[in-house]
């Protein structure tokens, strides 16, 4: 009788790594955000506020925030065995600023996420990526004590391109906060199908004739 060695079965691929930020204001709801979403235990970096930094940040909106991020938030979640989403939530103040460079390389995209009753405390999130050409979308977090807006006119007052998703959340809600995700990644893919056909577009252009003598 023959015996038939078979072959060992292919081990299954990793799950694609792609990394996201998610950014916004003080308070804003970003650490909630990123732990809402997590399938590993979040790796949260807060520090109690103290009296000096309840006088440099403006807790007005929010009288039982008794901790702040410090240095950044971190989870994972993975979507169908194909892709896996490295979340890194950056510090909503402008004094841990310095941070955001190293935080934001080699991300593919970011959340910026906006609390309608401070809309003022997320213009710095959005300029950042604007100024850098990084795909992102806007995530109005819904706070239960917030006056709900109609998205255009948070639109408008954020001066941000229609070409920019702007969704509504709840940062509580796992669902909610996928679906935030789902359409940066949607928009992170349709950046990088636009660049492409732009480059097929310019390697397809005729050359310039240059006159002679010229």
């Amino acid at each position: 009788m023959v015996s038939v060695r078979s072959e060992p079965a292919a081990s299954p691929a990793e799950p694609k790594s792609v990394k996201i930020v998610v950014s916004g204001g003080f308070g804003v709801g970003k650490t909630t955000f990123v732990a809402a979403v997590s399938e590993i235990t979040p790796l949260r970096t807060e520090a109690a506020m103290t009296s000096a930094s309840v006088r440099v940040d403006d807790a007005t909106w929010l009288p039982d925030k008794t901790t702040t991020t410090v240095a950044m938030d971190f989870g994972r979640i993975t979507f169908d065995d194909t892709l896996r989403l490295y979340l890194f939530g950056t510090p909503g103040q402008e004094r841990f600023g310095f941070m955001w460079d190293e935080l934001v390389r080699g991300a593919l995209g970011a959340v910026v996420l906006v609390d309608t009753r401070r809309l003022d405390h997320c213009y710095s999130s959005i300029d950042y990526y604007e100024a850098r050409d990084i795909p992102f979308v806007v995530a109005v977090n819904q706070f239960d004590d917030a006056p709900l807006h109609h998205r255009d006119d948070v639109r408008y007052a954020l001066n941000v391109a229609d070409a920019v998703p702007m969704l509504r959340c709840d940062a509580r809600d796992r669902e909610s906060v996928k679906d935030v995700l789902v359409a940066l990644l949607e928009t992170v893919l349709k950046a990088v199908q636009d660049s492409r056909t732009s480059a097929l577009k310019e390697d397809d252009a005729p050359p310039v004739a240059v006159a002679e003598g010229a």
